[in-house]
């Protein structure tokens, strides 16, 4: 079994750049309005279309679960060297588990997490949790707007 999601973004280029980076993967089929990513890690197919009004929605994210904090520290490796800005956590409880995670943002401004769960919590959040802050920059995953 694997995912299916559509996105409408307004720079098919700088968003095919940003997603291979993500994915590690270049696009199984690409045309001059339309990409099409297909992984198996994770388990993805995303399609990518050309539209000039594509608006990212508010409040929400996205996310890839990996199975080791190595795996995030090569997710961060591979965003910032193609040039990508990135917050990093580690090991902060947040929506009631213990983390380590990197954002990025993709061009239409979706945020993505990469993501190891350590140990699930019993707390929400911790008092100094950067993910969970309320700064304005829409970056929360779990304060519900």
């Amino acid at each position: 079994m694997k995912m299916h999601l559509n996105l409408a973004t307004r720079d098919l280029d700088r968003s095919v750049a940003f997603y291979s980076t993500l994915l590690a993967a270049e696009p199984a089929n690409k045309r001059p309005d339309y990409a099409l990513f297909i992984t198996r890690e994770p388990g993805l197919e995303l399609a990518l279309d050309l539209d000039s009004k594509a608006v990212a929605g508010r409040g929400e994210h996205f996310g890839i679960v990996v199975d080791s904090a190595e795996a995030v520290d090569a997710q961060i490796a591979r965003l910032q060297s193609a040039g990508h800005a990135v917050d990093i956590e580690r090991e902060e409880t947040c929506c009631y588990a213990n983390q380590t995670k990197v954002w990025a943002t993709d061009p239409d401004g979706r945020r993505w997490e990469t993501y190891f769960v350590h140990e699930e919590t019993e707390a929400r959040d911790s008092a100094d949790a950067s993910c969970c802050a309320s700064d304005g920059a829409e970056r929360s995953c779990c304060v519900v707007q």
